[in-house]
């Protein structure tokens, strides 16, 4: 089977949303997966293919990434949040799981907040939202870079030389941002923690040991943070490895999860 696009549109929000019918039940949980930033719903194809004989799936392509138009303005992760609830609000009636990876937990965990109606679970693959807590050695490494960006930024007018200076300072992500620029901005300097608090519906959280993206220390606070939640870090992956080398672990596990609400 193969994926349907269909273009929504929900209040300013334009995107493209893909639908992948399973052979489950009429009264079954539908999935809706999110992809991380710099990705597209072709990230998490794979996975949703893999559970097709359990749910029907809905895979999105963020607005400013895939095939998606950028959003209308410099949208932090509530504003993501907030498109996905009114398209959600306009489905048939159904139980839903949100199923995020990086990013894509950022705005489920928003819309969970938010919006507690909108999906009955989530299920998130390399969580972020927090602000790391890094080890004093890491802070001593980085310092010296740090400083020397902060200087040469007080010296240099905005303008090319300034973007020149961003360039060589910033990190992948930023440098390949472009339009969305505003938007990563905001993604990496949010702080999650009351948002995580006040999650009610059931979490689990999966995360790869060797994820340097978002140290499994960040999974560990989000699983205090959010009541009844439950955590699973999965050995020998990182941050990307886990959707592939991982892909049956994970899946097993959202299969559980699937089980349990049913």
């Amino acid at each position: 089977m193969t994926a349907t696009r269909h273009d929504i549109r929900a209040g300013v929000a334009e995107f493209a949303a893909y639908y992948l019918d399973g052979a489950a039940r009429a009264e079954a949980l539908e999935l809706i997966w999110a992809h991380g930033w710099g990705h597209s719903h072709l990230a998490l194809l794979p996975l949703a293919e893999a559970m097709q004989r359990t749910a029907d799936s809905w895979l999105v392509d963020f607005p400013g990434f895939g095939a998606s138009p950028v959003p209308p303005g410099a949208w932090g992760t509530e504003d993501y949040a907030d498109a996905m609830a009114e398209w959600i609000a306009a489905m048939p009636a159904g139980r839903r799981v949100w199923v995020g990876h990086s990013f894509g937990c950022r705005v489920g965990l928003q819309l969970a907040a938010r919006h507690p109606q909108a999906v009955g679970a989530l299920f998130l693959i390399a969580a972020h939202g927090l602000q790391p807590r890094r080890p004093l050695t890491t802070r001593l490494k980085r310092a010296p870079r740090r400083v020397a960006f902060r200087l040469a930024r007080a010296l240099t007018p905005e303008g090319p030389a300034r973007e020149r200076l961003r360039e060589r300072y910033g990190s992948t992500d930023y440098r390949t941002a472009g339009a969305m620029r505003p938007v990563l901005v905001k993604a990496v300097n949010e702080d999650l923690t009351e948002v995580a608090r006040a999650v009610r519906c059931p979490v689990v959280l999966v995360h790869g040991d060797h994820d340097g993206e978002s140290p499994p220390e960040i999974a560990a606070r989000l699983h205090q943070l959010i009541p009844g939640s439950h955590l699973h870090l999965l050995r020998g992956f990182d941050h990307w490895t886990v959707l592939t080398d991982g892909r049956h672990q994970v899946i097993h596990l959202l299969g559980e999860l699937l089980e349990r609400l049913r």
